[in-house]
């Protein structure tokens, strides 16, 4: 599933635009080996529902997300896999609102007492009989489905394309060291903030200056470990694209969030690789013509915990254009 189509997933309103964009997630947990939700009310309205609101300008729909959760019910975790968006009118026009699902693993919730006066943890059945937007079911179901079928529990695996670096017709000296645009230097803070949605620990780039300019802004605010593989570069790839191949092999060992940055011409084997780990329904959400992703577009791979290696949702974001 990709959530940042929001007219493909129009069913009931097709070709209509879009006048509110929102977003927000599905807190769950396991106690005593049962599936438990979360439900928020909201005083004002006097309803059940789930952790959401509109986006801000310049975000992208999962930083909402991430930033909503954590100022209606205190809770910091990453977003695991994306749910269906569900669609509704008001007075605006249509409103999308964009959910995932988040493990809450234990966290401690803190109601803002002004937007939410209340939570309740309760088995997914009662949480649909519970809520008051009846298209709030909708992304429950896949979240039950996606349990039952062993793919709730998942770690990201993000790969991302440099950020815009110099012309190489202006640039005369070492490939390597060729530097960031004006441009691409906002491009890296954007996908720092972005890179801080899912939390990656580990960072895994080529050590060309471009990219490891653009992982720099997240690395520096997350402390994330950085290994740099020659096997990401340009020329390196062009001589042995298997290696490169082998590196992102390598990403699924630790089973631990890991992103991965590297150059255009690397990213046909690096998402031929990524592709021998899912099913032809998510290949095809892979980009698969030239140039793949635009400079700091990243795309991210949802690995299931209890298969080491199955990617069971495919995102595709990107954070700035200028």
């Amino acid at each position: 599933m990709s959530s940042d189509s929001l007219v493909a997933d129009q069913r009931d309103h097709p070709g209509e635009a879009i006048a509110v964009t929102a977003a927000g997630a599905l807190p769950w947990r396991i106690n005593k080996d049962r599936l438990e939700v979360l439900l928020i009310h909201r005083p004002r309205y006097d309803d059940w529902s789930w952790p959401k609101g509109k986006i801000d300008p310049g975000e992208t729909v999962p930083e909402c997300a991430i930033r909503e959760v954590e100022e209606e019910i205190g809770l910091i975790a990453p977003l695991g896999i994306p749910l269906p968006p569900i669609h509704y009118h008001v007075p605006a026009g249509l409103k999308v609102v964009h959910y995932w699902a988040v493990d809450v693993d234990g966290a401690a919730l803190v109601p803002d007492g002004k937007e939410v006066d209340s939570v309740m943890w309760c088995v997914p059945e009662k949480a649909a009989r519970l809520l008051t937007n009846p298209s709030d079911v909708d992304p429950l179901k896949y979240l039950m489905a996606a349990y039952e079928r062993g793919e709730l529990e998942t770690w990201p695996l993000l790969i991302v394309r440099h950020a815009k670096a110099k012309p190489r017709s202006s640039w005369t000296k070492a490939e390597g060291d060729r530097p960031l645009a004006a441009t691409g230097t906002r491009q890296a803070q954007a996908v720092g903030r972005l890179l801080r949605t899912w939390k990656p620990g580990r960072v895994v780039t080529s050590p060309w200056v471009r990219c490891v300019a653009t992982i720099a802004p997240y690395a520096k605010a997350s402390d994330a470990k950085i290994k740099m593989h020659e096997s990401l570069t340009e020329h390196r790839h062009a001589r042995s694209p298997h290696k490169t191949a082998a590196v992102v092999e390598s990403l699924f060992d630790k089973q631990r969030p890991v992103v991965l940055c590297t150059h255009r011409p690397a990213l046909s084997t690096v998402f031929a690789q990524l592709a021998k780990h899912m099913g032809p329904g998510l290949r095809a959400l892979l980009p698969a013509t030239d140039p793949f992703l635009a400079p700091g577009e990243l795309v991210v791979c949802h690995v299931a915990h209890g298969s080491k290696d199955t990617v069971v949702a495919v995102e595709r974001f990107r954070p700035f254009d200028d």
